[in-house]
């Protein structure tokens, strides 16, 4: 139990470090479509001045794109400081000192969703799940503790027996003959006539352990099932509504290219522009967000699969020599 404990526990670092890696490629991604909006902006600002000097819009036109550009802008430093603390996280979770930093750097182009997700069968999930076996192995535990319980109550038989030779001279110690043999056979039988109802009291204590761990495994099972269920709807879910959030990215770049294009002939007014860049900045952060959501309801789905420590090399002879036990058990 405590083994699969320590997994269940090395399951949990890694799948933080794998979220956290996903946080930082999300935080540089929005980082990233800041200073993309802050230089669309800083564009359309300087060309906005040359409007306003050839007198086709008016000072309000450009003042109002001086406070986008500087609205963008003081979005920045708060995502740069994410962005540290992100990395010290990374750092600790890796076993390093925060000053000795990492060298890895987490983006989204550099990282690749797989190209098929796992798939377990029920009784797959409860043999790899490693909270799941933890609690297996300690309802085990309570069972052998009941029957320990029951067997101290009944009678105790000790055999004790003694073979070998004697003679009265050496050389006859090496001599066949029965004679000089010997063996003898004793037993006993011990029984407790009265305890003060302990060993019934500890009975009923180890019956009620057995209900416990009984109780905790079922919970155990309804949980990962439950985070398997959690996991897959989720990942079908964050795919559309990331199919979704390219789209409307896309459509709102186009929105804000045409916009401009129309300004430039006089056709639309500078507010209509504040806005398309206002909507093309909100459609860039949320396809950020639904790309960490699509990486990291992968990593949980791996995670409520029980991450696949059973595959690590470490583990393999142990996992065979248990089968094997098993299998010696049954056979019986």
């Amino acid at each position: 139990m405590q083994r699969l404990q320590l997994e269940a526990t090395y399951l949990t670092l890694t799948s933080n470090v794998a979220l956290a890696a996903v946080q930082e490629a999300s935080v540089r991604g929005q980082i990233d479509a800041t200073q993309k909006i802050i230089k669309i902006e800083t564009d359309l600002l300087k060309f906005l001045k040359q409007q306003l000097d050839a007198g086709l819009v008016s000072e309000v036109d450009v003042a109002a794109q001086e406070a986008a550009l500087a609205q963008a802008e003081e979005a920045l430093p708060p995502l740069q400081k994410a962005l540290a603390v992100q990395r010290d996280l990374m750092t600790a979770l890796t076993g390093h000192f925060a000053g000795e930093g990492l060298p890895e750097r987490f983006e989204f182009s550099n990282l690749h969703l797989p190209r098929d997700l796992p798939v377990s069968l029920s009784s797959l999930v409860v043999e790899q799940r490693p909270d799941v076996r933890a609690a297996e192995a300690n309802l085990h535990s309570a069972t052998a503790l009941v029957g320990v319980a029951i067997a101290n109550r009944i009678p105790v038989f000790n055999l004790t027996g003694n073979v070998g030779r004697q003679a009265s001279q050496f050389p006859n110690l090496f001599n066949p003959s029965p004679s000089f043999l010997f063996w003898t056979i004793t037993g006993s039988v011990t029984q407790t006539v009265f305890d003060g109802f302990t060993l019934e009291q500890k009975q009923r204590a180890a019956e009620a352990g057995w209900d416990q761990a009984a109780a905790q495994y079922r919970s155990t099972l309804i949980i990962a099932f439950q985070n398997v269920a959690d996991a897959l709807q989720t990942v079908e879910i964050d795919g559309r509504a990331l199919r979704a959030a390219v789209r409307a990215e896309q459509a709102a770049e186009k929105s804000l290219k045409l916009t401009r294009e129309q300004l430039e002939l006089g056709q639309v007014s500078a507010l209509q522009l504040l806005n398309a860049q206002q909507v093309y900045f909100t459609a860039l952060l949320a396809v950020v967000q639904a790309k960490a959501n699509r990486y990291a309801d992968t990593v949980a789905l791996y995670q409520a699969l029980g991450g696949g420590w059973w595959n690590r090399s470490d583990v393999e002879a142990d996992e065979v020599r248990r089968g094997w036990e098993r299998l010696v058990v049954q056979k019986g």
